[in-house]
């Protein structure tokens, strides 16, 4: 009972006290954790820095040798390295296809593909498809066909079309559907990417 009568006016907080005291609070460990800008750089390049690697590939036919932090995603690589922004990054997960690229032959998804994975690869983006003002065929079918509509995820669709017609050049429309099922397009242009397919095929037998 005494207990209960206890007077507990000393342990009292107004409202206003705890949400200050908290907003400090969270303030100093932000200050901890979050990383200021110069504690976010990347790490100086340097022989015996294991955060770091030195990437060798070919992209489009250029031979390439660049020191990247080890975690640079192949995407990544392309685009802020060496400036090729042909690839997108749509979801970041391996589900939009946005970013795919062809590497030694196969289509991969570069948004979760390390750069230090394609060491020593061949490496082919939607720039290296034309030979100077000539498209390629598959670049000729998509125009034909308007095989896109916003054009965010075309170079993927295109790039995942050459990997898949260079490897089965007189597909069923199955099985165009099927290869092409990794790459989404948010303006639902189906139709006219599977059209575009079938007639790439065509015009590469040509």
């Amino acid at each position: 009972m005494a207990d209960e009568d206890r007077d507990h006016s000393d342990l009292s907080v107004t409202r206003r006290a705890f949400l200050k005291g908290g907003a400090l609070a969270t303030g100093a460990l932000s200050s901890t954790l979050i990383p200021t800008p110069a504690d976010a750089q990347l790490p100086v390049a340097t022989e015996s820095d294991p955060r770091r690697s030195v990437v060798e590939m070919t992209v489009n036919g250029v031979a390439y040798r660049k020191e990247v932090p080890n975690r640079t995603t192949l995407l990544q690589f392309l685009r802020e390295h060496l400036t090729l922004t042909g690839a997108k990054m749509g979801c970041d997960r391996a589900q939009c296809g946005a970013c795919t690229v062809v590497v030694n032959g196969r289509n991969v998804y570069s948004c979760t593909t390390l750069a230090v994975e394609a060491t020593g690869a061949e490496v082919l983006t939607i720039e290296g498809l034309a030979k100077g003002d000539a498209l390629h065929p598959i670049q000729q079918a998509f125009i034909q066909h308007s095989g896109f509509q916003c054009g965010f995820c075309t170079s993927g669709q295109i790039m995942t079309t050459k990997a898949f017609l260079d490897r089965v050049p007189r597909p069923t429309e199955d099985e165009a559907r099927r290869a092409m099922s990794g790459n989404l397009c948010r303006c639902a242009a189906y139709k006219r990417i599977l059209e575009s397919v079938m007639t790439a095929s065509r015009l590469m037998q040509a």
